[in-house]
């Protein structure tokens, strides 16, 4: 009688993979489910948004980062005066990419912040990973053709 015991709870040991199988791409379809409506929403520049018509006459400094980012936070005074000091010269906008996730796959981030550069036509001129200080932004726009 041990022996069919034992060949009884042989047998259900090699169902269970079966089980946990199906249990784990349950799990992960429901949780795609569950993040779908978020990765729908549209990335909103938060800071130095101007219209449309007015951006695309002017280059761009995208800054990606994120609130609660420690050299994104960083950035956040940096961007600020520059998007003043440069208003009309070139315009200045942040993403924060924990709430617009979307903006990571679009601007393909890998590393927060990121700021991109972009001529006024839209074409990527230059991207930098990482803190950057305001000196080497300017420099960069300068060395980019920008007269600053």
């Amino acid at each position: 009688m041990n022996e069919r015991r034992n060949e009884g709870t042989a047998r259900w040991t090699a169902r269970l993979p079966r089980w946990v199988w199906v249990a784990v791409v349950a799990a992960v379809a429901v949780g795609v489910y569950l993040v779908r409506p978020a990765a729908r929403s549209q990335p909103q520049p938060e800071v130095g948004e101007t219209s449309p018509a007015a951006a695309a006459a002017l280059p761009l400094l995208l800054d990606l980062g994120a609130d609660k980012c420690v050299p994104c936070k960083m950035m956040a005074p940096i961007l600020a005066e520059l998007e003043t000091e440069y208003e009309g010269i070139f315009t200045v906008a942040f993403i924060d990419v924990w709430k617009n996730t979307d903006a990571t796959g679009k601007y393909g981030i890998k590393v927060i912040p990121t700021q991109v550069f972009f001529a006024a036509d839209g074409s990527e001129l230059f991207r930098h990973e990482g803190f950057y200080a305001k000196e080497d932004i300017l420099a960069k726009w300068r060395e980019l053709g920008l007269r600053i």
